[in-house]
């Protein structure tokens, strides 16, 4: 089978969506069955690309969209390009790893969204108005459009039923993202100055469901209440997003500047090293549509302390310490942090759910199963699409198509 994961966004820099795009890519590779994989990014991802370390292959390639920044160009080139693109390269499988608008007419092979959350019906404030509506419109048309839907967790998958008509949900099943245990091997420590210092962590994308605003306030008045030395340091992990600015302001504002560090665009080793040295990994989330780091943080053997909700009581397994976001959320938050510090770190855990095996094998499973359906009757051992016509356009995207091992080789990704 030759997949096509359509991978290019706003960012520039690492984030969940981004991390999910790779980590599929990497979950394929060894699968004898998939002959190609296609990848698209966006122009400004091409050093993210290049940084994330993906293992040499001939049956790897990637492409960059012809597109700029502006939603308008990179929602037209979703709806415009991407079919063009797949039928020049004769895809069996589009895989597109998170919502953007389809033209399904256009698209000669079957369709497969990501689907993370429902955060423009749940979290509308994580867009601003009236954004949330336009994306409220382009989720719901990509779900109508694709041929299947994979959600991260249960979680999402309950709330696509909330959200959506029978006809849509039908076409969903969940397969969890894929993440293993991985070592930090020799990395320099990302936190500037380091000197082997005890430091919180929290990995979120500044958006108002992150609660990022609460842990500053509960980290600060631990500081004050003397619960822990005044130089242990908060460190946040993340993109920045509509939040930074409120969450720059409290920080000065209480006088943290010192014991709260801000990074973004982390690599995955830095990541790892994280986890590895800080004394808990801290999530209060108000929702979520999976949960990464409480699960990252349980393979890694970390102390975790996350807000009760469904998608941590998911990936958790009973195994952090849950705290209700009430109207005593900043004491309870303080409490159960300074109890889980108390306590021996725990062992790393094995949750073979969400390893690259298994996950996959749900996925070419799933790939299988598009394919076939969109075969003529009697010709199921055949590869010609329902859809068999091909476009003489040539796609749009910049230069030529490039392997990731000439790209290693200092080549264009």
């Amino acid at each position: 089978m030759k997949i096509l994961i359509a991978a290019a966004s706003f960012a520039s820099r690492m984030s969940g969506l981004q991390r999910h795009a790779l980590n599929v890519v990497r979950c394929l590779l060894p699968i004898a069955e998939i002959s190609a994989l296609h990848l698209v990014v966006a122009p400004w991802q091409r050093d993210m690309l290049q940084a994330a370390g993906l293992h040499s292959d001939g049956r790897l390639v990637t492409h960059i969209a012809n597109m700029n920044r502006s939603s308008l160009s990179r929602n037209l080139w979703y709806y415009r390009e991407l079919p063009q693109l797949a039928a020049h390269l004769r895809t069996d499988v589009v895989h597109l790893s998170y919502p953007m608008p389809v033209n399904t007419a256009a698209f000669t092979c079957p369709t497969v969204v990501t689907l993370h959350d429902l955060y423009p019906y749940e979290i509308p404030m994580n867009f601003g108005f009236p954004k949330f509506i336009f994306n409220r419109l382009v989720l719901q048309q990509c779900l109508r459009g694709v041929d299947a839907i994979a959600c991260v967790s249960g979680t999402t998958l309950n709330r696509l039923r909330q959200y959506t008509p029978a006809n849509v949900w039908q076409k969903a099943m969940r397969i969890y993202n894929c993440i293993e245990s991985e070592s930090a091997g020799d990395v320099m420590p990302p936190i500037p100055g380091w000197q082997g210092g005890e430091f919180l962590l929290c990995v979120a994308q500044h958006r108002h469901n992150k609660n990022i605003p609460l842990l500053i306030r509960t980290f600060a008045s631990m500081l004050r209440a003397g619960q822990h030395s005044g130089d242990m340091k908060l460190v946040i992990v993340g993109i920045t997003g509509p939040e930074t600015p409120k969450i720059h302001r409290l920080v000065s504002t209480l006088g943290l500047g010192e014991n709260v560090c801000f990074l973004e665009g982390v690599s995955d080793a830095e990541l790892q090293w994280c986890y590895a040295q800080c004394e808990a990994v801290v999530c209060p989330s108000s929702a979520e549509g999976f949960g990464l780091p409480v699960a990252e943080a349980r393979l890694a053997g970390c102390r975790v302390v996350c807000s009760d909700i469904s998608a941590f009581r998911e990936v958790g397994d009973g195994e952090c310490r849950y705290v209700a976001l009430d109207t005593a959320a900043e004491k309870t938050l303080a409490a159960a942090i300074i109890a889980s510090l108390k306590r021996p770190k725990p062992s790393p855990t094995s949750l073979p759910q969400f390893s690259a095996p298994v996950v996959a094998e749900q996925y070419t499973s799933l790939y299988r199963r598009l394919v076939a359906n969109a075969l003529p009757p009697g010709n199921a051992g055949g590869a010609v699409s329902l859809k068999a016509a091909t476009s003489d356009r040539a796609p749009s995207y910049e230069g030529t198509e490039q392997r990731i091992s000439h790209a290693a080789q200092g080549g264009e990704s």
